[in-house]
């Protein structure tokens, strides 16, 4: 399985008045991580990673995961919520995949993309590598001092 940890992503430009109108992934930053996944002819990896995935729907949820499908030039919100999406506009900002062929890319709250893959990823590595991101590390500590000083409000 092909895997490759990135840091940084395509930056659209800005300047251009294309691009002006067009809605973006900005929508989810320091909100959500999201997970586009680009389908492939047949359909079959993608479904398979669409599977794979939405069989955890509460470990997504804890991680704050939205996930798009894109298939042609159309964008589907398979989990979480999002809206005016455009497809071009999130293919030329995670890199323009090989239309036809399976891609995921994984994009942190920060914007940028955490994780290209050619391949589907299995749920466990997904959560794996995001519980892996110090953003990810904040939150569960931050849930954790929460937890634990609820008990001293209640006593």
């Amino acid at each position: 399985m092909s895997k490759a940890l990135l840091y940084g992503a395509t930056k659209v430009d800005e300047d251009n008045s294309a691009y002006s109108a067009i809605a973006s992934l900005e929508q989810f930053q320091w909100r959500n991580r999201v997970l586009v996944v680009f389908a492939d002819k047949k359909n079959a990896r993608a479904a398979r990673q669409e599977n794979q995935l939405l069989a955890n729907r509460d470990a997504l949820q804890e991680r704050d995961i939205v996930i798009l499908k894109i298939t042609g030039g159309s964008v589907r919100v398979l989990f979480g919520a999002g809206e005016n999406l455009d497809a071009a506009a999130i293919a030329g900002e995670v890199g323009d995949p090989t239309v036809g062929e399976f891609a995921a890319f994984l994009v942190g709250k920060d914007g940028t993309v955490k994780l290209k893959v050619s391949e589907p990823i299995t749920s466990g590595e997904l959560f794996a590598i995001i519980d892996g991101m110090p953003v990810r590390a904040a939150e569960v500590a931050a849930e954790k001092q929460q937890t634990s000083e609820e008990p001293e409000k209640r006593g």
